[in-house]
């Protein structure tokens, strides 16, 4: 009797703990010893924030949704080279605008996210039914890529056309918020294997934004491709910390609370070696920047700090059970927060006035971190991790340089060409729509 009372506390006190640790457990813990971000590297978000809810308002003289106080100020309305709408792209992918900004000399492809009322958003989110696809020796979500593919047949030659008139100094930028992160993720991969097909623009001109980011890479590919890709993360956003496949967060959104609370409890009892072992367990890609704003026992919302970092363990793992944690996954919050932590960060520098060398130092700085990176997941043995001495960042590298691992073919004598890739990738049926080849399924993708 006395030890079957003994095992009954031993339980309930292991039940108050872990209740205990869930519930007191909130967003800032995530990112607590990371370093501050740079005004510099951050600078373009709350824009590329205004351009992805542009895709949503097309009259900019006569704004609908612009952001109170700065509406679209810095955003020039003759600068949209093409606009789509869900006429134009069918079930294939969200919409998604194609942006030239001659005064920064930047190129944008921005894609939009999940409409809630939209079935063509539920059907990429649901074409994983043949398993999460190997790409560039990982895994990532399969209509996810099958999108990212979609608009860069489409916009090939148009993005090509603008970095020739804007001269070599011009930058590629791809962002997209929720669902439209993940195909703005996967698209930045393509790209980065593939720049012959954009005039040979060199890797650190690549940059890719993913705000609320969707989990749509393993974790090799999420470390490796750190120095191009930047998710922005809004204090406790669901999305970036539930490993649940994407289909089945949107397909439960009208009891998501329940979703979230059950998710919640499986991950407590999964060690985070099995999580590194899972060669198919996506992630939250590249560079994380988080935005911090709330405090343990403190109510309302503080002035938003930046932090950064690119971590390999305890990448967003825990979800976050609060009041916040779908609306912290709103564009619009994310903007309004990430345009004040920026205000604060440019007075905060005013303030210090850092010498000119000290930018120099903190990008070689960034450098040393993506390697310091990728060898700590090579260290923890996560599957198909890149080791160091394989991997270049620098500016120049090419193509062949992101060759699988795990590849089973050959490796060709010349580069593959885009179209090679395409035919490598996807077939087509009769009426012209793009079918995946089945036989790609299970082995990886020659990218050189």
């Amino acid at each position: 009797m006395s030890v079957s009372c003994g095992l009954e506390c031993v339980l309930c006190v292991g039940c108050v703990r872990w209740a205990w640790k869930r519930l007191t457990y909130i967003g800032a813990y995530d990112s607590e010893t990371w370093p501050p971000a740079a005004p510099d590297d951050f600078e373009p978000v709350p824009r590329i924030c205004r351009i992805i809810i542009a895709i949503s308002d097309p009259d900019l003289s006569n704004p609908k949704l612009a952001p109170p106080g700065r509406g679209y100020a810095d955003i020039d309305p003759d600068g949209f080279v093409r606009r789509t709408t869900y006429a134009d792209v069918g079930n294939t992918c969200p919409p998604y605008v194609v942006y030239a900004d001659k005064r920064r000399k930047e190129v944008v492809l921005a894609v939009r996210g999940l409409n809630l009322v939209r079935n063509a958003d539920y059907k990429v989110l649901m074409d994983d039914k043949l398993g999460k696809q190997m790409f560039d020796g990982g895994y990532v979500h399969h209509g996810l890529l099958k999108a990212a593919q979609f608009i860069l047949e489409r916009e090939t030659e148009t993005l090509r056309e603008l970095l020739r008139q804007q001269g070599p100094d011009c930058k590629l930028l791809f962002a997209g918020h929720s669902l439209g992160s993940g195909i703005a993720a996967l698209m930045t991969v393509l790209v980065v294997n593939n720049r012959r097909e954009f005039g040979n623009i060199p890797r650190s001109h690549i940059r890719c934004y993913a705000l609320a980011p969707a989990r749509c890479m393993s974790l090799n590919l999420a470390v490796k491709y750190a120095d191009v890709i930047y998710s922005v993360v809004l204090q406790d956003d669901f999305l970036p910390r539930t490993p649940t496949p994407l289909q089945y967060i949107f397909g439960s959104i009208f009891c998501l609370p329940c979703l979230i609370f059950l998710v919640c409890l499986r991950d407590t009892f999964k060690q985070d070696k099995k999580k590194f072992k899972d060669p198919r367990r996506l992630y939250a890609p590249g560079r994380m920047y988080h935005i911090v704003e709330r405090k343990f026992c403190r109510c309302g919302r503080f002035p938003p700090e930046v932090r950064t970092a690119i971590p390999v363990e305890g990448r967003f793992e825990h979800i976050v059970l609060s009041c916040s944690t779908t609306s912290d996954h709103a564009i619009f919050w994310i903007e309004r927060e990430s345009a004040k932590a920026l205000e604060l960060m440019k007075e905060n520098e005013k303030a210090t006035t850092p010498p000119a060398q000290q930018k120099m130092e903190r990008l070689q700085s960034f450098e040393e971190e993506h390697k310091s990176a990728l060898q700590r997941a090579k260290t923890l043995d996560v599957p198909h991790a890149v080791d160091i001495s394989e991997e270049e960042t620098h500016e120049g590298a090419l193509p062949s340089d992101t060759h699988s691992e795990t590849t089973s073919e050959p490796k060709s004598a010349g580069g593959t060409s885009w179209d090679e890739l395409m035919d490598k990738l996807f077939s087509r049926d009769e009426d012209g729509k793009l079918i995946v080849n089945r036989d790609m399924v299970a082995r990886d993708v020659v990218i050189e």
